[in-house]
């Protein structure tokens, strides 16, 4: 049966995997960007999915991030990063939660991090933005728990995307070495020993939004290779 998914920040890396591999399953994808749905603004959330109709998969994936030592994080990088991985994830969460409640069934998935679970250097506004989705998951999961919706979250190391890219560019620029031993620094922060593709990603993503996943509530599904055993 086809259901309703909404994939936001579905134009592009993790969320154009997510979005390909719901609509080979022959559901109905939204796959908004920041043009057609910005997150971070309640009215432009509460417009757009008011005009969807019942939702059956939420996947929170619209994010961002910036790099930089505590002291010299912004107020503004702080608050970005907060209102888009967290203030977004709440937000549309918000938005499906009473008509997936009304229905007894619907699934939420929010695309986290491994920053979610431990301190990295020089990410303070991105790591505490993913603990924080991560909490608002599992609250999700405890009000929704002996129902027919679940909300989980999917943690990954670095990806194979334009913001993992632009992370390269930033050490490249900061240490002189070149693409490729930047990029290897990043892959070796896992136990994997590589970048993550989309696709993987979005194949956890589908395993948590699945009929036969309906007992899987308030839990992180970690892709690392092994490093966080949660």
């Amino acid at each position: 049966m086809s259901r309703i998914v909404v994939v936001t920040g579905g134009t592009r890396g993790i969320g154009a995997a997510v979005a390909a591999r719901f609509q080979a399953a022959g559901d109905k994808v939204h796959a908004p960007g920041r043009a057609d749905c910005d997150v971070t603004d309640e009215d432009a959330v509460a417009r757009y999915f008011d005009g969807l109709g019942p939702v059956d998969v939420l996947v929170n994936n619209a994010g961002i991030s910036a790099s930089a030592p505590l002291a010299k994080t912004s107020l503004d990088q702080w608050r970005t990063q907060i209102e888009v991985n967290a203030t977004g994830a709440f937000l549309c969460t918000r938005a499906v939660l009473p008509g997936m409640r009304s229905r007894d069934t619907g699934r939420i998935v929010t695309v986290a991090s491994t920053a979610s679970h431990l301190g990295y250097r020089y990410t303070a506004g991105y790591t505490a933005s993913k603990h924080a989705a991560v909490g608002l998951m599992r609250a999700t999961a405890a009000e929704v728990a002996g129902t027919g919706v679940t909300a989980n979250a999917v943690c990954p190391a670095f990806v194979r995307t334009d913001m993992t890219a632009a992370s390269v560019a930033r050490i490249r620029d900061r240490t002189g070495r070149d693409e490729a031993e930047a990029e290897a620094a990043l892959a070796a922060a896992s136990p994997l020993g590589r970048l993550l593709e989309p696709d993987e990603v979005a194949h956890a993503v589908a395993f948590f939004a699945a009929a036969e996943a309906a007992a899987i509530n308030g839990q992180t599904l970690v892709l690392d290779g092994g490093g966080i055993q949660s």
